[in-house]
């Protein structure tokens, strides 16, 4: 069975699969975090994202199951 990826600043992450430009597929680690991630937000925590994204990519290179991680917001927490 495979370890799934989990940290504090993770609430939920999954491996996706994708088609590459030439039609290649490959997977992505997508991780859903509740961090601000607009670099222009007065909220945003620059050493944080860095933090989630390095054990993300740490965690790609141990278990070799995706490429790429991607970090997005709750859909809840998009604003319009």
């Amino acid at each position: 069975m495979m370890a799934e990826f989990t940290h504090p600043l993770a609430r939920e992450a999954k491996v996706w699969p994708l088609a590459g430009l030439q039609g290649a597929p490959h997977d992505i680690l997508v991780v859903i975090t509740t961090l601000d991630l607009e670099r222009t937000s007065k909220r945003f925590k620059a050493d944080k994202v860095q933090k989630l994204t390095a054990a993300a990519r740490a965690w790609i290179d141990e278990t070799k199951v995706a490429s790429d991680v991607l970090l997005i917001n709750r859909p809840r927490d998009w604003s319009y």
